[in-house]
């Protein structure tokens, strides 16, 4: 009787741990699954037409995997304290590392955030919390998303463009190059990222060439309001 409770009890146990490690967010995961790609939630082929299915499987296999890989080196290289393994000691301290560590520690996170706003079919329109705040800062929807294009399109070179929620729980709009982001402490604007726009040329080339423009005019198609909403949440740091 007594093994079968305590084997009961360690299985209750193991599987509230899971659960614990499951619900943490994404700056305090384990060691061991900080590095790693999140698999992509959906088909190489599944936000098509507006992103085709060659440059999905490109960009997450070859691009994003690479920014992991080379991540994982540089942490294993330069962190010795497994406790300081996470985003927001590297990024808010992003100067005492290497250019490695900030070029694919960036690209890793920019990416796995990347995927994760974005969904087959979009969600049509921000709700909720998310946009009585966009109105609040914007004057509405289609304000914000004519000046977060513009943010995208005048992003010189290489880099992204973001909306963010500021420390004060607002929200605004900026831009970063290459594979930086606002959570760093170089950022010229910072804020915590809640939607992210990859403008390198290998996010939209195959299919849109050199029209970065309609490339950002068709991603729009498929946003996944609903996963912003949860990460603008007020009532998340």
């Amino acid at each position: 009787m007594k093994t079968t409770w305590n084997r009961r009890k360690f299985i209750i146990e193991t599987s509230k741990a899971a659960a614990v490690i499951t619900a943490l967010p994404s700056f305090v995961k384990p060691y061991s699954q900080f590095f790693n790609q999140t698999p992509l939630p959906y088909s190489w082929n599944a936000l098509e037409p507006f992103i085709d299915a060659a440059t999905m499987e490109i960009h997450y296999t070859k691009h994003a995997a690479a920014y992991s890989a080379n991540f994982k080196q540089a942490i294993e290289a330069e962190i010795k304290e497994v406790n300081k393994i996470n985003y927001d000691h590297i990024f808010s301290n992003i100067e005492r590392y290497s250019v490695k560590m900030r070029n694919n520690g960036g690209g890793h996170y920019n990416h796995e955030l990347f995927w994760s706003i974005m969904k087959p079919g979009g969600a049509k329109e921000p709700q909720g919390e998310l946009a009585k705040a966009i109105t609040m800062y914007f004057g509405d929807v289609s304000k914000m998303k004519k000046m977060f294009t513009d943010a995208a399109l005048q992003q010189f070179g290489s880099g992204w463009a973001w909306l963010i929620k500021t420390p004060n729980g607002g929200l605004s709009i900026t831009s970063t190059p290459n594979q930086d982001n606002p959570l760093m402490s170089s950022a010229a604007k910072q804020g915590t990222p809640i939607l992210g726009l990859d403008v390198w040329e290998h996010a939209y080339y195959l299919k849109y060439q050199n029209k970065r423009a309609a490339y950002i005019e068709q991603w729009w198609n498929v946003v996944n309001w609903n996963e912003v909403g949860e990460r603008y949440n007020p009532s998340i740091a």
